[in-house]
């Protein structure tokens, strides 16, 4: 056996505990993966992968603007649907709420642009 057949040789075992949930949370991200095997899958989360940790006080206020944003969409509808008008005011605020959301989304935009590559 040469070098690099020698360096490439997977003999080895890596050994864990994990919870059951662990494992089926494993395996079904294994089987959305599309590899063919689980020590692949593994060996690429390890090497490749990246562990994000997300400020859940921004998601939530994410969540509550889209809520807003989609509560005051649907206010809108019903009322042009039974022929009621839509006044500039309610376009505004609906703007509005829509660039609030902006500010958070490009925050997690940056980070997620930091992982590249």
């Amino acid at each position: 056996m040469n070098e690099k057949e020698n360096k490439n040789r997977r003999d080895l075992y890596l050994k864990i505990r994990v919870s059951r949930e662990e494992l089926d949370a494993i395996d079904r991200k294994f089987r959305n993966s599309g590899m063919k095997s689980r020590s692949e899958f593994v060996r690429a989360m390890i090497f490749d992968g990246y562990i994000v940790q997300f400020n859940e006080e921004k998601l939530s206020e994410i969540l509550r603007l889209a809520r807003n944003i989609s509560g005051n969409i649907n206010q809108i509808a019903v009322r042009a649907n039974s022929g009621g008008r839509v006044y500039d005011d309610d376009i505004a605020e609906i703007k509005e709420g829509v660039n609030k959301l902006w500010q958070p989304l490009r925050y997690f935009q940056s980070l997620l642009m930091t992982l590249q590559h």
